[in-house]
């Protein structure tokens, strides 16, 4: 494809028409010539969160969407609608750009947001798709909940799995380095995608107690833990033992040498509250697996083992794409 922006009938066709009006707050819904978006929020605070998607080469526009709505449901609010700039690199073809605007709209559509606007270009700038998105929301009746919430004596919950989305994109990126793996393994491990949302338990636990959230990205659960105590001047003690790990996700990272508690964790969220015990019991209602997995008090962020950690480094699966990158 050409360098530059789509053309307007590219644009109307392969991405514009494809995104569904939903929501009732929006009042202005992205077309050719209109580069603004409005959205009616009835009194409420809004809240905005911006995330690039840099680390899938497939389902890059379901992880945008479930992604960038997982900020805003860290804070406690209801995602509204997406903003969407689609970088795509000169290799990319029309289908190519049609398949990542199908999977925003199949998203949006579970996610209940409307896709409100956005931008999409193709350019040398980068050697695969890109998605950068950010979400409007509107916070909760208690008003905004932030990371800084922590208080000592807090329990420290775990919503699934450690290491869900980065198993995922593993499972559907480096397939060719898993051959110990079945191919019902691999399916399986490529369908944790389904699971990368934390909207349910993020509204839930910010009406049942919550003291703070944080959506577990990227650094994984360690990151996560590490990123909450920092905002919070609080410590937090860690059962690592406790944290929740899905064979598959042990299997894959045993393979490739990756620690799983430091992997993309989109689909995984960690709650502060003073009843962790009731939390699990009430997401578990919802269908929602949790567990305890530390208690707030002292300083950093302290294992089980008495290993201190350390602030997160860049995550363990960007050392694969790396690998593909500096071999090709």
């Amino acid at each position: 494809m050409r360098l530059g922006k789509l053309s307007n009938d590219q644009l109307n066709t392969l991405v514009l028409s494809k995104f569904k009006h939903i929501r009732p707050e929006v009042i202005c819904s992205p077309q050719v010539g209109v580069d603004c978006a409005a959205v009616q929020l009835g009194g409420r605070l809004a809240v905005l969160s911006t995330d690039p998607i840099t680390s899938a080469g497939q389902n890059l526009g379901w992880l945008t969407v479930h992604v960038s709505c997982n900020d805003a449901a860290a804070a406690g609010a209801e995602p509204i609608g997406l903003l969407v700039t689609l970088l795509a690199p000169p290799t990319a073809s029309e289908a190519d750009i049609g398949r990542v605007a199908d999977e925003l709209s199949e998203a949006a559509r579970q996610a209940n947001i409307d896709i409100i606007g956005g931008h999409t270009e193709v350019t040398d700038s980068v050697t695969r798709m890109v998605t950068c998105a950010t979400v409007i929301a509107r916070a909760g009746e208690r008003g905004v909940i932030t990371p800084d919430g922590m208080r000592e004596g807090d329990d420290v919950v775990m919503t699934k799995y450690a290491g869900l989305e980065g198993t995922a994109v593993i499972a559907a990126d480096f397939a060719h380095r898993l051959t110990a793996l079945s191919a019902n393994e691999l399916e399986q491990a490529r369908g944790f995608l389904q699971y990368v949302s934390v909207v349910k338990e993020g509204l839930f636990a910010a009406e049942h107690g919550a003291t703070a959230l944080h959506d577990i990205t990227e650094g994984g659960v360690y990151g996560a833990a590490w990123e909450m105590a920092s905002a919070s001047g609080c410590g937090i003690r860690l059962f690592e033992e406790s944290i929740p790990l899905h064979p598959l996700t042990q299997k894959i990272c045993a393979l490739l040498a990756i620690d799983p508690y430091r992997l993309l964790s989109s689909g995984s969220m960690l709650i502060a509250c003073a009843n962790g015990q009731g939390l699990v019991s009430g997401l578990g209602a919802l269908g929602i697996g949790a567990a305890v997995i530390g208690k707030a008090g002292g300083q950093g962020v302290r294992l089980t083992s008495g290993e201190l950690l350390l602030p997160p480094e860049a995550d363990a699966l960007y050392g694969l794409f790396a690998d593909v990158e500096t071999k090709s």
